[in-house]
């Protein structure tokens, strides 16, 4: 059985091209930007008019943006009272530093139970370490659960929305997906199956009902951890995610070290928010919440993977740790002009959009060709910024990133953080902008250079040469006047200062 594309250990889909090149490939598919184009503008319209409704939004987003960093700047207090508010409540606790180590724990926690399949919640957390290949590797089957994940493993597939995996896909390549699929998975849909929703959605149900009867292994990520309880909270909309939490006996949770936050009180603000932001729900149908193990209640065996994997090393830059803040809601996305025509597939992770081009090369580092082209990805719009529940200035964090490739900035290499060489492609712009400041700090040779320009403004290209061709492909240089400020100032003011 196979499972969607191959990954690396940190989350990079093998072969993937920087992001230039694949989203040149994506704009030309008509299908796919037809299918952005419609599922992204009905998201973010209802997600308005559900914001809408609150008043004090603003004041929400100020304090979910407080208490995320509040616990970004304790995270090394508030990860141990968890750790003891998990254990007393008879869970079991292990850390993590890599998508490696996460692998090998869950793998070795899965085959402890004797069971060689488990069923899955959606979660970010196991995708960005490739635990589903991990598990394979190992003879153990993992289920999708989620109907637009379980969409994507069907057809070898990868994610390309943060809530709608499946985004991408329209009702007809579903159907025939199910067709073709289903039965090597387990219960085949009818042949007769057609596109409606209701058909796909009951196709899906049967075909998971088998599975959750079965399974005695879920693993789970989660949206938020609450250090003062060990309390663990899932928000979903279809009920598949609280069947695989309270139906098998052993459950395992990969979460981000980012996702705690310090007291259950805390939940007040992203119970309002995220569901808004998100699906434009004013509350999402399913809110699981579980602490530990209780008898006769759930699972009987609780294990929670705390997960690092460029976590700490993102936390230690001022300007990028906002990035985990990120409740997951995908509402930059939504509104982001180069996600809604590239899709989520060109960024080479599963972590699209506005967020993924801030959030990945922190976490893998700017070393790849991928990495170092995603700051790239953006229109510097600010919209993405204006929608964000936890208000991440994603445009600031892009710029800074920016600085570090061109710089040649650190990057993460197997735990380890170095320093790169500068990368390839910005040389011109590092010694233009150097010849600039040569320039500006020399009055005399500013007049030089002026003067000269407006003597030879006959002889202006109507495109630069070189590596600033691609500039003016779609711009025109502007006229040099025949004049410059400096001459005109002193013929009509006089010389004085």
């Amino acid at each position: 059985m196979t499972d969607r594309g191959a990954t690396g250990t940190a989350g990079t889909h093998l072969g993937m091209p920087a992001f230039p090149a694949a989203a040149r490939e994506a704009v030309r598919n008509d299908v796919l930007r037809a299918n952005l184009r419609r599922a992204t503008h009905t998201i973010r319209d209802k997600r308005a008019r559900a914001v809408a409704e609150l008043a004090d939004w603003d004041r929400l987003r100020a304090a979910g943006k407080a208490v995320k960093d509040h616990a970004l700047r304790h995270l090394d207090r508030y990860l141990v009272q968890l750790e003891e508010s998990v254990t007393a409540a008879g869970g079991t606790v292990h850390w993590a530093v890599d998508a490696d180590e996460a692998n090998r724990i869950v793998t070795g926690l899965v085959l402890a139970t004797g069971e060689r399949e488990v069923v899955k919640v959606k979660s970010m957390a196991t995708q960005e370490i490739g635990l589903n290949e991990a598990l394979e590797a190992a003879g153990i089957a993992a289920y999708e659960t989620d109907l637009a994940e379980l969409i994507v493993q069907l057809g070898h597939d990868r994610p390309s929305h943060i809530l709608v995996p499946a985004i991408h896909r329209n009702r007809g390549e579903i159907r025939d997906i199910f067709r073709a699929e289903m039965g090597g998975w387990g219960r085949p849909a009818p042949q007769e199956l057609g596109d409606d929703p209701r058909e796909l959605a009951e196709a899906a149900r049967l075909h998971l009902r088998e599975k959750f009867l079965r399974a005695k292994v879920a693993v789970s990520g989660a949206n938020f951890m609450v250090a003062e309880t060990g309390t663990l909270v899932v928000f979903e909309s279809e009920g598949n995610g609280r069947m695989c939490l309270t139906l098998p006996e052993t459950l395992i949770s990969v979460v981000g070290i980012e996702k705690v936050v310090p007291t259950f009180r805390d939940l007040e603000i992203f119970l309002q928010t995220l569901p808004r932001s998100s699906t434009a729900e004013r509350m999402n149908p399913y809110t699981t919440m579980w602490t530990g193990t209780t008898d006769g209640d759930g699972p009987t065996a609780f294990h929670l993977v705390l997960l690092d994997n460029g976590r700490t090393d993102t936390l230690a830059d001022e300007v990028g740790r906002q990035a985990l803040r990120c409740i997951r809601c995908s509402a930059c996305l939504n509104v982001c002009p180069v996600y809604e025509r590239a899709g989520g597939h060109a960024y080479g992770s599963v972590y699209p959009g506005p967020i993924g081009a801030i959030l990945s090369p922190q976490l893998r580092g700017t070393a790849s060709g991928i990495d170092a082209s995603l700051p790239y990805a953006s229109t510097l719009c600010g919209a993405c910024y204006e929608v964000c529940p936890v208000a991440i200035d994603i445009p600031e964090v892009l710029v800074h990133l920016r600085e570090r490739v061109a710089q040649g900035g650190p990057a993460t290499r197997e735990g380890v953080r170095v320093r790169i060489r500068p990368a390839r492609g910005h040389a011109a712009e590092r010694y233009a902008m150097r010849a600039a400041r040569l320039v500006l700090d020399h009055p005399g040779a500013l007049r030089a250079g002026e003067r000269l320009l407006t003597r030879a403004r006959r002889f202006r290209p109507r495109r630069l040469p070189g590596p600033g061709r691609a500039w003016t492909d779609s711009r025109e240089l502007p006229d040099i006047p025949a004049e410059s400020f400096r001459d005109w100032w002193a013929r009509e003011r006089g010389t004085g200062r």
